[in-house]
């Protein structure tokens, strides 16, 4: 795990020191070396830092070079499947000098050109220069575990693991872009190739960007997509034991291939569905498997341990118990300032808890990540599926008209009122934002309401992004990995952990895997109106303790509430949005710590509204 950040551009670049500079901005995601280096005529500068999980030796060294071909690479990630692409690259008469899966990303390249992208099974970002075509490609994997911002201007692409490390250059704009500031507010996140600040792009899962030196014009691709549901998935005839024993195949494989490592490897074990299957399936691979799980002293509700102890003592892993730190406010900021975008998931707190915690013991760590979005394992399913079945003969105009009078009578975080919204959508078609949304139209217009003319973007944005399809757990399924899994979990997951210089992978999102829950699981087998993540559970009967309590659902969560009535956390909320040069409306805001002290739900609205403002004020952007 890695970061990189470069240059490629028309012309001979004169500025060159700003590279290092951005590229120290992300010694978290490697603190073991540093690399650049410029092309002879002077367009093209790679700069990396490294990680070192496989060959630790100078071998493996970045940006890496194959001087015959006249390729060079700056690179991200792991591929999992590199030693059996070695040895059909060998077959073709390629040799090498190291262990490292850089070089055969490389040897790839030289063998397929960018076709290798889908021979890949990892997790990956890099930035690839092919001197003889005159061409720098950059790529991406296809859930989007690993980040890339970009920025062409005047003929020259600008590129990054980490929008700071673009920052660094103090001549780079910071002007912040207001429909993304729309879509965070909505949604939580910015979607897509969008990205908070003006000018600036993010490269989407599953694409890849071709930059032309000759004549500075970017051509941007999708290599890799969901698999439509077979029809077959859907046959009264379907085997579900033959689906239950890939699944198991499947998973063994892909804890196996990521297991792989020079250093320590562990598992995040929450006492959950998913991550005890990770668990089960890592000792069938290795007698000696280290796992490590969380405690909260002083909040109960949040103790995983119990859960975690059962599943360790029976698979007999060395396990370890980490008690958490009591959380200071000042823990906020430094959120602010890592994770580049804002993004509106308070959970990032004990998600960087936990790397913390467990970067103590190992450099790299499984965890769960991609079974509820895969499988149908989120609560808000089975609410769908419920709605969807009690309003199929109401008519319309009824849904429209409570989901008006919700919008317009009931105060904003009150329990029941996003769903009472979200009866406006049609449920055969579309996908309600407001479930899972954060501020609706009306509020983020009261919200904006200093600025003219505020963007209203945000709900024409997820109309586009939704999947085409008449079931609707498949639509949300759908949605969810495509947008919710990119640009908040996995976002999370990667700053939190590599802030801690800690490299978690997630087996649950390994492409065969996520071929076969989309191509061949049926909705029935993921939720009903009553059920969750139906397949994976019958997976868990199958392997886990009789005593394993598969109906647990616990994500990562703080006592954000409690924390937002009085003390450091009160107060830090308080002054960032009171202050005189805050983005939103003072009334507005005050509006919502009422609502908040009353009782209501708005502490990770409240959060996100922080969050905004500690990275605008760290970054110096502007509206």
């Amino acid at each position: 795990m890695c970061g990189l950040i470069g240059i490629a551009s028309t012309r001979c670049i004169g500025d060159r020191a700003w590279l290092a500079a951005g590229r120290d901005t992300m010694l978290h995601r490697g603190p073991d070396d540093a690399g650049e280096w410029w092309s002879q005529d002077g367009r093209v500068g790679l700069a990396h830092r490294r990680l070192s999980i496989l060959d630790l030796s100078p071998l493996g060294h970045q940006p890496m070079h194959d001087d015959a071909r006249g390729l060079s690479i700056s690179y991200n990630g792991e591929i999992y499947n590199h030693e059996d692409l070695r040895k059909e690259l060998s077959a073709l008469g390629f040799a090498f000098r190291s262990h490292s899966d850089t070089e055969v990303l490389l040897a790839a390249y030289a063998a397929w050109g960018m076709e290798c992208l889908k021979r890949l099974n990892g997790m990956f970002a890099f930035a690839l220069y092919d001197a003889r075509q005159q061409k720098l490609y950059l790529a991406r994997d296809r859930a989007g575990e690993k980040p890339l911002f970009y920025r062409l201007a005047d003929g020259t692409l600008q590129f990054a693991s980490e929008l700071k490390a673009l920052l660094a250059n103090p001549a780079m704009p910071r002007r912040i872009d207001p429909d993304a500031l729309d879509c965070y507010l909505a949604l939580g996140y910015v979607p897509g190739r969008n990205c908070i600040l003006q000018t600036y792009n993010k490269l989407p899962p599953a694409h890849a960007l071709c930059f032309d030196l000759q004549g500075g014009a970017i051509a941007v691709s999708r290599y890799w997509s969901l698999p439509e549901l077979s029809t077959h998935s859907m046959s009264p005839s379907l085997d579900e034991t033959a689906l239950l024993d890939e699944l198991e195949q499947l998973l063994e494989s892909a804890v196996e291939q990521q297991m792989m490592g020079d250093v320590p490897v562990g598992v995040l074990l929450s006492g959950g569905v998913d991550s005890s299957l990770v668990t089960a399936m890592a000792v069938r691979r290795s007698q000696k498997v280290r796992t490590f799980s969380i405690g909260f002293p002083g909040h109960g509700s949040m103790d995983e341990t119990p859960h975690a102890r059962l599943i360790a003592h029976h698979f007999g892993t060395e396990h370890t118990e980490l008690m958490a730190e009591p959380t200071t406010a000042d823990i906020l900021p430094s959120l602010a300032k890592q994770f580049d975008e804002p993004m509106v998931d308070s959970s990032m707190i004990p998600t960087w808890l936990v790397s913390h915690l467990v970067r103590r013991h190992c450099k790299v760590a499984l965890g769960g990540d991609g079974g509820d979005e895969l499988f149908g394992g989120y609560p808000y399913y089975s609410r769908l599926l419920w709605l969807r079945r009690r309003l199929a003969h109401v008519p319309t105009s009824l849904c429209s008209a409570v989901s008006l009078l919700a919008d317009r009578w009931l105060p904003v975080g009150m329990k029941g009122r996003n769903y009472l919204q979200g009866l406006g959508t049609d449920l055969r078609e579309g996908l309600p934002l407001q479930i899972n949304g954060v501020f609706d139209r009306k509020t983020r217009h009261k919200l904006m309401r200093n600025h003219p003319n505020p963007s209203a973007f945000a709900e024409g944005m997820h109309f586009a992004l939704t999947p085409v399809s008449r079931d609707v757990l498949q639509r949300a399924t759908r949605m969810d990995f495509n947008n919710y899994l990119a640009e908040d979990l996995l976002v999370k997951v990667d700053r939190s952990s590599m802030l801690n210089s800690l490299e978690i992978r997630a087996p649950l999102l390994d492409y065969r895997l996520i071929e076969f829950a989309f191509a061949k699981v049926p909705s029935t087998l993921k939720a009903t109106d009553r059920h969750k993540k139906i397949l994976l559970k019958r997976l868990a009967d199958r392997v886990l303790p009789a005593g394993f309590d598969r109906h647990r659902k616990q994500g990562f969560s703080i006592p954000l509430a409690e924390w937002l009535r009085k003390g450091p956390f009160r107060e830090l909320f308080f002054d960032t949005l009171t202050s005189t040069d805050c983005l939103f409306d003072r009334s507005a805001v005050n509006y919502l710590f009422r609502l908040q002290d009353r009782g209501f739900n708005n502490g990770e609205r409240l959060f996100a509204l922080v969050q905004i403002e500690l990275w605008r004020k760290h970054y110096g952007t502007h509206l």
